[in-house]
């Protein structure tokens, strides 16, 4: 069985103790970095880039999963790569020539995914489904952390597995927006394996907690 992994979103942590929070993801049963990566085209809101990656990365000693919410993304690939991402994901509505910028991903030394939006269509991964480590399914419109999860993301959830299984792929789901320890049980039976939780972590009393809290119900 795959292990249930979760990747807190550093978008939701407080950047005046950047370090803190950073240390706090590192002693906790937290398996990776999220890292929302917005450029006001793409999505309505600006997030961070290379200066505040790199920072993270100093002192991270988990994984960088980095969601490049971002137009043309293909354009800083190797820059992201150089910073400390571990895992680069881009999202199918984002770029003309997805195939080529998977590979440009993978030649950059990173693991490659493809982040989809609610209202676009599973099929579109059937083809490039083989070139993936990891689909991210938006659960929640992109651009802005702290917002309620969108249900159509189970059944999505579910034809994605579907699809994986038939392919005979080990392909990760992650899921991002809305994750809190009210869904993700259901989430995991749906066939999602990896889970981005900002606010429900970040806005907790006790994030560790909170942390271990998912990482238990993901793997009960």
């Amino acid at each position: 069985m795959t292990s249930k992994l979760i990747a807190p979103s550093m978008l939701a942590a407080d950047f005046g103790n950047l370090q803190r929070d950073t240390e706090m993801v590192n002693n906790s049963d937290a398996d990776w970095f999220h890292i929302d990566v917005m450029d006001g085209h793409f999505v309505p809101n600006i997030s961070y880039g290379m200066p505040v990656i790199a920072a993270i990365k100093k002192h991270a000693t988990k994984p960088l999963d980095v969601h490049l919410m971002i137009e043309k993304p293909e354009r800083y690939i190797e820059e992201f790569a150089k910073v400390g991402a571990d895992i680069i994901t881009v999202h199918y509505e984002s770029t003309v020539h997805l195939h080529r910028t998977i590979r440009q991903i993978k030649d950059a030394g990173c693991k490659a995914g493809i982040v989809l939006n609610i209202t676009t269509p599973l099929t579109v991964l059937e083809d490039i489904l083989p070139e993936c480590f990891m689909i991210l399914l938006m659960s929640i419109n992109p651009g802005f952390g702290g917002q309620k999860f969108e249900d159509i993301t189970y059944k999505r959830v579910k034809n994605l597995r579907k699809m994986i299984d038939e392919q005979g792929l080990d392909t990760r789901i992650e899921i991002d927006g809305g994750v809190t320890d009210k869904n993700i049980k259901k989430l995991v039976e749906a066939g999602a394996d990896t889970f981005v939780a900002g606010s429900h972590v970040f806005k907790s009393d006790n994030p560790t907690a909170t942390i271990k809290a998912l990482k238990d119900l993901a793997n009960s």
